[in-house]
């Protein structure tokens, strides 16, 4: 028994489903599961502790009844740490989710629903409007560029936007350390520095107040300066940022004025860019005399040696003549 290329293409297709429909299957098992599991725990925490009083009692009941009432809707946040999770949203996805400032599992767990959606829709519209008129070959092409489409679309676009966020960030360093050196200057220790940064100057420091907010939040809960700058430092893949937060950590651990290291650090970036723009000078040089010579050149031998070939032109005439 032979199959054409149409007949395999869709019996590829419908063993694709079926594979994924087994795994959905097995996810909402595992859920269901889950969710069995934890009711009996619940149940058993409400059995062993009991209210002492008769008084709470009555409002015990009416938060029960309340919250009852409510919905109770529970993302299963648990696929993003399965096998197929780690598969479908990997490391370097979760740090692109982190650079474009969408740290939270919902986010991850949208990413993961609309890799899944569009790397089975996008195929399937493709079959719909267009596979069904050409041969087997370009169809199973066809599909697979889809698939491949569909599952690394919404990792294109985070890298568009993580890396919008890491020029803005770029951007913003100069500023950063010009605002600190000023409250440094005030009066005020480091870690007022930083508050006040992170809460008056998040309007014109948005990815790095950003970033100093969590900083701050995180120290406050107990973690050391260094701990709380790690991911500033790391996040954005940015030298510059890595060196000011090393040096924010040396004064914090060891104390000293901080102006001057600052004044010094803002020279070799100011510095540092300078020499930047100048190689960007000298390659946007090199790019226009292609330019210059592919449009300019044209018009100049025509304006110059133009006469010249007329003149000759017509000698040469009279001379035939």
């Amino acid at each position: 028994m032979t199959f054409s290329p149409n007949q395999l293409a869709i019996l590829g297709l419908a063993l694709l489903a079926l594979g994924l429909m087994a795994g959905a299957g097995a996810l909402i098992a595992s859920e269901l599961r889950r969710a069995r599991s934890g009711k009996v725990i619940g149940r058993a925490i409400h059995q062993v502790v009991e209210a002492p009083d008769l008084s709470k009692v009555s409002a015990d009941a009416e938060e029960e009844s309340g919250a009852s009432t409510k919905p109770d809707i529970e993302l299963p946040f648990h696929w993003l740490d399965s096998r197929l999770g780690r598969t479908l949203v990997a490391d370097e996805d979760r740090n692109l989710i982190d650079q474009c400032g969408l740290s939270s599992k919902r986010t991850q767990l949208i990413f993961l629903v609309t890799r899944v959606l569009l790397a089975l829709l996008l195929p399937l519209l493709a079959y719909m409007t267009w596979g069904e008129k050409h041969t087997g070959r370009t169809v199973v092409i066809v599909l697979a560029g889809a698939f491949v489409i569909g599952f690394m679309a919404p990792k294109w676009v985070l890298g568009r936007f993580a890396a919008a966020r890491r020029e803005r960030a770029n951007q913003e360093l100069p500023l950063f350390i010009d605002l600190l050196r000023l409250l440094q200057g005030v009066g005020l220790s480091l870690d007022q520095s930083l508050q006040i940064m992170a809460s008056d100057f998040s309007h014109v420091l948005r990815v790095l107040g950003y970033e100093l907010s969590l900083a701050n939040n995180q120290y406050s809960r107990g973690r050391s300066r260094e701990h709380s700058l790690q991911r500033l430092a790391t996040l954005h893949k940015n030298e510059n940022l890595r060196g000011l937060v090393s040096l924010l950590v040396q004064v914090d651990k060891h104390g000293g004025a901080v102006q001057e290291p600052l004044r010094i650090f803002s020279d070799r970036l100011r510095e540092h860019r300078r020499s930047e723009m100048k190689e960007k000078i000298g390659k946007i040089t090199v790019k226009m005399t292609a330019v210059m010579v592919s449009t300019l050149l044209p018009a100049l031998v025509i304006v110059t040696a133009g006469p010249g070939f007329i003149a000759v032109f017509r000698s040469l005439g009279v001379v035939a003549k």
